[in-house]
């Protein structure tokens, strides 16, 4: 199955490096990198023909806002290609904000905060033994998957055909009593928030944490799960459709 490089920049912007926020608040480990700030950082990655977004990091942790506004140091990529071996080979793009500031906080603390977020989204077996660890991986990846949702919905031309027949109104997605994200949808634009809605139109909900990783990493059956009533299905069952067809591809992609 073919990625395209556009959607996977915004895959690993909205999905991957946004996790980020979720990751500063559940995870030790982060909060101390956080917490060992000495000042705050406002990192903005701008990617020609794709996405742009800035990472605010403070003692309390990291917020991520569309666009460069209130940036204090960024970095520049001049295409989706060079922003995606950012990802995946560490390769940093071009600093043209305050550059000093770009490469000492990406070498240090950003690295600290990215290397364990990649331990908890690629996980080996040792490290899953331990239930702390299970739980909060399980719980990112929740997260990741959420922003990739939407990020290739707006992005992946086989995802937006799923779109286009996606009708206005927010999904509630979620771990039952764990975590939860609406996929707020308007006008075939899809946008992750990462709380419950309101008012949604449609509900997919897993009971519980081992169900959600078993679906995750596709060693639990969706249907056999469905009949036994572990994923509970409510309102316009077409949203949630067409959104499992696009978790398809998100699979593609985070695979």
């Amino acid at each position: 199955m073919v990625k395209e490089a556009k959607a996977m920049a915004y895959v690993n912007m909205y999905g991957v490096l946004a996790t980020l926020e979720n990751l500063c608040e559940i995870d030790e480990q982060a909060k101390s990198v956080c917490a060992s700030l000495k000042k705050p950082v406002s990192l903005c990655f701008d990617v020609t023909g794709g996405p742009c977004c800035t990472f605010h990091f403070t003692k309390d942790g990291c917020k991520m806002s569309e666009g460069s506004y209130g940036c204090t140091c960024k970095m520049n990529f001049s295409s989706p290609e060079k922003f995606n071996a950012l990802i995946d080979n560490s390769k940093p793009g071009m600093p043209v904000k305050n550059a000093p500031q770009v490469l000492a906080f990406l070498l240090g603390p950003f690295t600290k905060l990215t290397n364990r977020l990649t331990q908890l989204l690629m996980p080996n077996e040792e490290d899953l033994k331990n239930r702390a660890f299970f739980e909060e991986s399980t719980i990112l990846t929740f997260y990741t998957i959420s922003g990739a949702l939407s990020a290739l919905a707006n992005s992946d031309s086989i995802s937006k055909q799923s779109a286009l027949y996606t009708v206005d109104g927010d999904v509630q997605m979620g771990i039952t009593d764990v975590c939860y994200a609406t996929l707020r949808i308007r006008d075939h634009h899809f946008e992750t928030i990462k709380e419950k809605p309101d008012t949604p139109r449609a509900i997919m909900e897993f009971k519980t944490i081992d169900l959600a990783y078993g679906l995750f990493t596709g060693t639990a059956s969706t249907m056999a799960e469905l009949c036994a009533g572990n994923i509970y299905m409510a309102g316009m069952i077409s949203m949630v459709d067409n959104i499992n067809r696009i978790l398809d591809r998100v699979a593609v992609y985070l695979g």
